[in-house]
C-alpha cells in the first residue's frame, strides 16, 4: 500500500475533473455508461508502453493498445489472438509466423498492419528501457531487433529467437506489455531526433486497443474514451481512474456510489461493506509473492539448518489471520496459484522444537543476530514486526532497519543486506518469470550482469539453473509442468527463501457492475467487458 493521503473526493470535484469531457448528475451515482474507479495511480511517470515498467501503468496500456496474442485466463497455457488471427513455429522451434486480422484501425483511423506490429517490437528494444527487458528474454535486443523482427507482407509478421524455447513462453513475452502495437506514422510524426517519438507519448497514446485516451492528470485521474471503431461492442463510454490512497476514502467513495469499483479498501472495510449489501467482493490471486530473502554471504543465512529453521518458526496462519487477513493467503511456493506447474502445498507451520534442533544442529542452538531491511510501509512492516517476534522464539535476533522502497531495494540489489522481506511480482503469466528470479544464477560473482533473486542472496546453484534452462525450452507444456513441480519441491526443503503469502486483489463493486476482469497481473485487467445495470 502506498504512503500518502488526500482529501476524500466529493462528486462535485469528480464533475470538475471531468468538465471537458463528461456531466455528471447531481444524484449521487455514476452515468449508466460511465466506470469510475479508484485506485492508485502514483506509479505513473510515463504513458509509452516501450518504457512503462510499472504495475498500475501496464494495466493502462492493456487496455489502450493491442498485442499480437493475449493469454486466456481461463486457461494460462492457452493463448486468443488479439491483432494476430492466427500462427505457426518453425520446424527448429525459432521462428513465430503470425498472420494479422484484416480492417484493423488505430484511435487515428491510420490502418493496423504487419510493419506496424514488427516497427512496434523494434521500438522497444531499441529503446532499451525497463519494458525492453522482457523482450530481450526471448532474445530480441537492440542488437538484432531489426533483423529477427521483419514484417513479410502487410498482414504477415515473423520473430525468430536466439534459442529454441517453450512455445508458451515465447507467446506470453509476445503478449504482454511490451509488445503493444503503436501507429507508427502517428509516432513518427511527433520524433525528435533518435527518440522513437518517445518524449511525445511520455503524455499521449497511439493505440487500437478498447479505449483511448482523454486526459491524463500526473497523481489524479486518468479519463478514456470508448473506440468507436474497436471490433468488438463496448458497453462503456468512458472509463475514469481516480488516484485514491486512503482506503477509508475508498470506502466512503463507494458507499456513497461516487464510485463504481475500489481496488484498495481495508480487510475491515471490505467486511462492513459486504454485510450491508453495498458492495460485492471478488478475490482474485495475484502473481506477487511474499518472502524472505537470506543472504548466503552471511555465515549463519547460509545455512541449509538455518533455512529450514527459520521456515519452522514462522506463524504462517497467524500472521495471515490477524495481519493481512483477506489481502493475503498463504502460500510458500515460488510459482504463484494459477502458473501452469504451481505447486500449492504449503508444509510448513509454526514447530518451535523442530526449529531448535534444526539450529543445534547448525551448531548455533544460542541463536544469533541478524538485521531484516524493511520498508517502512503496511503491511510490511507489520509482517516484519511478526516475524522478528516469530524467529525470536528460536533465540534469533532480528534488529529491523525500516526504510523506504528505494533504499531497501537497493541494498537488496547490491547484496548488502542479511535478511530481506519483501514482494517479487512476475512480468508475464508464465512459470520463468518465477524461475528465473527464484531458480536461476548462471553467474555468482559479484561482477554477474544477470543480477536475480538467486544472485542477490548469493546463492550459487549451477543444477538448479540448468533444471530452469531445461524447463525453459521443453515444448510439451505438461512435461514443462512436471520440471516446475519438481524444482518447488526441491526448494520447499532446500532454499534460502522463506515464501510466505501470495497477494489477493479484493475487488469491490457496486451491485450491477459486472465484467470487470481482473488477472493474476495488471497486464491482464480488462476493460472491454464491463457493464452496468
Amino acid at each position: 500500500m502506498k504512503n500518502g493521503a488526500r482529501k476524500i473526493l466529493a462528486m462535485a470535484t469528480l464533475a470538475a475533473a471531468l468538465t471537458a469531457t463528461h456531466t455528471l448528475p447531481t444524484q449521487a451515482a455514476t452515468p449508466k455508461d460511465m466506470f469510475v474507479m479508484a485506485t492508485l495511480l502514483d506509479e505513473f511517470t510515463t504513458l509509452d508502453p516501450g518504457e512503462v515498467y510499472e504495475l498500475v501503468p501496464e494495466e493502462y496500456v492493456a487496455n489502450t493498445y493491442d498485442r499480437l496474442v493475449r493469454v486466456d485466463l481461463k486457461d494460462p497455457s492457452k493463448f486468443n489472438g488479439d491483432v494476430a488471427q492466427s500462427w505457426t513455429v518453425s520446424p527448429d522451434g525459432l521462428t513465430f509466423t503470425f498472420k494479422l486480422r484484416s480492417g484493423l484501425k488505430f484511435h487515428s483511423r491510420n490502418a493496423l498492419t504487419a510493419d506496424d506490429v514488427a516497427w512496434s517490437i523494434q521500438r522497444t528494444a531499441l529503446l532499451d528501457k525497463g519494458a525492453a527487458a522482457v523482450l530481450a528474454g526471448i532474445g530480441i535486443t537492440k542488437a538484432n531487433a531489426l533483423q529477427n523482427v521483419k514484417k513479410i507482407d502487410d498482414t504477415t509478421v515473423s520473430i525468430t529467437t536466439d534459442q529454441r524455447y517453450a512455445p508458451t513462453f515465447v507467446l506470453n513475452v509476445l503478449g504482454a506489455w511490451p509488445a503493444s502495437v503503436v501507429d507508427r506514422k502517428l509516432v513518427e510524426s511527433h520524433q525528435k531526433g533518435n527518440d522513437y517519438g518517445n518524449e511525445w507519448l511520455k503524455t499521449n497514446e497511439a493505440g487500437s486497443g478498447a479505449y483511448k485516451l482523454v486526459k491524463w492528470t500526473a497523481n489524479d485521474s486518468i479519463v478514456l474514451q470508448r473506440f468507436e471503431g474497436y471490433r468488438l461492442p463496448l458497453a462503456m463510454k468512458r472509463i475514469v481512474l481516480r488516484h485514491v490512497t486512503e482506503a477509508a476514502s475508498q470506502r466512503l467513495m463507494i458507499q456513497n456510489g461516487d464510485i463504481d469499483v475500489a481496488r484498495d479498501l481495508s480487510p475491515d472495510d471490505l467486511d462492513t461493506l459486504s454485510k450491508n449489501g453495498v458492495i460485492k467482493a471478488t478475490a482474485v490471486p495475484q502473481a506477487t509473492l511474499m518472502y524472505l530473502g537470506l543472504n548466503n554471504k552471511n555465515p549463519n543465512l547460509a545455512k541449509p539448518e538455518v533455512w529450514e529453521a527459520m521456515k519452522c518458526l514462522i506463524d504462517y496462519q497467524g500472521i495471515q489471520k490477524n495481519v493481512i487477513r483477506t489481502t493475503y493467503k498463504v502460500h510458500e511456493t515460488f510459482l504463484p496459484e494459477g502458473f501452469l506447474g504451481a505447486l500449492n502445498e504449503n508444509p510448513y507451520h509454526q514447530d518451535v522444537a523442530k526449529a531448535k534442533a534444526l539450529l543445534a544442529k547448525a551448531g548455533l542452538a544460542d541463536g544469533f543476530t541478524v538485521k531484516m531491511d524493511v520498508r517502512n510501509d503496511y503491511p510490511y512492516s507489520e509482517i516484519a514486526q511478526a516475524v522478528q517476534a516469530n524467529l525470536a522464539l528460536g533465540n534469533i535476533k532480528v534488529q529491523l532497519v525500516p526504510s523506504d522502497n528505494k533504499q531497501t531495494l537497493g541494498r537488496y540489489r547490491a547484496r548488502a543486506h542479511d535478511i530481506y522481506i519483501g514482494e517479487w511480482s512476475a512480468d508475464y503469466i508464465d512459470p520463468h518469470s518465477n524461475a528465473q528470479g527464484f531458480a536461476w544464477n548462471p553467474d555468482n560473482s559479484d561482477a554477474s550482469s544477470y543480477k536475480m533473486l538467486a544472485w542477490r542472496n548469493a546463492w550459487n546453484i549451477p543444477d538448479l539453473t540448468k533444471g530452469t534452462n531445461a524447463a525453459l525450452a521443453e515444448s510439451s507444456t505438461a512435461k514443462r509442468a512436471q520440471l516446475y513441480e519438481k524444482m518447488q519441491r526441491e526448494m520447499l526443503a532446500k532454499s534460502p527463501f522463506v515464501i510466505m503469502f501470495q497477494k489477493v486483489s479484493q475487488v469491490a463493486a457496486r451491485p450491477g457492475v459486472t465484467g470487470l476482469e481482473v488477472g493474476p497481473i495488471n497486464d491482464l485487467v480488462s476493460y472491454r467487458n464491463l457493464k452496468k445495470q
